[in-house]
């Protein structure tokens, strides 16, 4: 494609820069780090799958003391042998009192699955394991579907990895509770999402359904992940024809107005990790100009041609105002960044994809 827009080296000076002896800190003014708010597991689980990425390029010695840390701070998050994982802590390190949180756990259990997989450090892979079974029975406790996702694409990666017990066992339940919570929050007629209100990472719904529906051999689970993910690509997409994201000073709900602004790194990476699992399973070219749409966002191709990410550096903005960029370049948009980049390079590198005609989808980092 003549109007691709350009790849960069893996580059993380800012990933580091961002990142102290606890993990990586959730906020940042400008692109200085700061540990007013501290740390939380959401952030960390995702740098955790940004070195799984980084690995092959890199190598895994070179990745291999950030994974441990983050590893390592999963470890910490469990509080007791209920199978739930903490979110938040403090700047000295101290975990924060408060309710656990839903959005934490399915980001660790996904991250987790993925490190199931790591064949050059043993001692990694069956942390990786013992932590991601230890975290089971907390997946049976979720309640709303962005986790739910989360933890279904997890134990999908798990199990293609080879950790079995009873991780068969929760992807069963997940999917059967993702897909009635989706069937039932649907309703006939123009608005086919399943919530009455559109906000963050949708992208991550419609990749678990056609995750899920495939390993599972359920065609209509997989037929709306991609209805659902269709109808996603067509009101982000602009007049134009570049990525419009959902904002988040408002989100859109069923029968308002769509908040234009604020639009986030996290909203262009899932919805290019979806298009991405369709492509694989389907080969149709529309999902591949879609995963290059969510990564041209990022390069300029927007609603205000403000490139978001500084790729010399491995940093992005923390979203798209309607004055221009918030330069804020906290983790959750660096990690962004470098997710939908190694994305990327995969897909073009990879130019002879084919149908995915057996198996599990394999992409579902």
């Amino acid at each position: 494609m003549s109007d691709q827009a350009p790849l960069y080296p893996v580059s993380r000076r800012h990933l580091e820069a961002i990142t102290d002896e606890i993990g990586i800190i959730q906020h940042a003014r400008g692109p200085l780090p700061d540990l007013t708010h501290g740390y939380c597991t959401d952030d960390v689980a995702r740098a955790l799958l940004v070195d799984l990425l980084h690995a092959p390029e890199l190598g895994w010695a070179e990745v291999a003391p950030s994974a441990w840390r983050a590893i390592r701070f999963l470890e910490s998050a469990f509080a007791d042998d209920n199978g739930r994982i903490r979110n938040f802590r403090g700047r000295a390190g101290e975990w924060l009192s408060g309710p656990s949180s839903e959005d934490a756990h399915g980001r660790a259990m996904l991250a987790l699955g993925e490190a199931v997989g790591v064949v050059a450090d043993d001692r990694f892979r069956n942390l990786a394991a013992s932590l991601f079974e230890r975290g089971l029975p907390g997946v049976a406790q979720l309640s709303f579907m962005r986790p739910q996702a989360a933890a279904l694409i997890g134990c999908d990666a798990a199990l293609r990895n080879g950790l079995d017990g009873g991780t068969e066992a929760a992807y069963q339940r997940l999917a059967a509770t993702l897909w009635q919570a989706v069937e039932s929050g649907t309703r006939p007629g123009h608005w086919p999402w399943p919530e009455p209100q559109l906000t963050y990472e949708n992208g991550l719904i419609p990749r678990a359904l056609i995750i899920a529906g495939h390993r599972l051999g359920d065609p209509a689970m997989v037929r709306r992940g991609l209805d659902l993910l269709d109808w996603l690509v067509d009101v982000e997409t602009s007049a134009a024809g570049h990525l419009s994201v959902v904002g988040n000073a408002g989100w859109w709900t069923r029968d308002g107005v769509r908040a234009r602004f604020d639009q986030q790194p996290i909203e262009a990476t899932a919805l290019l990790l979806a298009a991405e699992t369709a492509f694989e399973l389907t080969g149709d070219e529309d999902h591949r100009s879609t995963m290059e749409r969510c990564y041209g966002w990022f390069l300029g191709r927007n609603d205000r041609d403000k490139v978001i990410a500084l790729p010399e550096r491995g940093a992005c903005y923390d979203g798209l105002t309607p004055s221009g960029v918030n330069r804020n370049q906290g983790a959750e948009s660096c990690l962004m960044w470098l997710i939908a980049l190694e994305r990327i390079r995969r897909l073009r590198l990879t130019s002879d994809a084919r149908i995915c005609d057996a198996g599990p989808v394999q992409l579902p980092l």
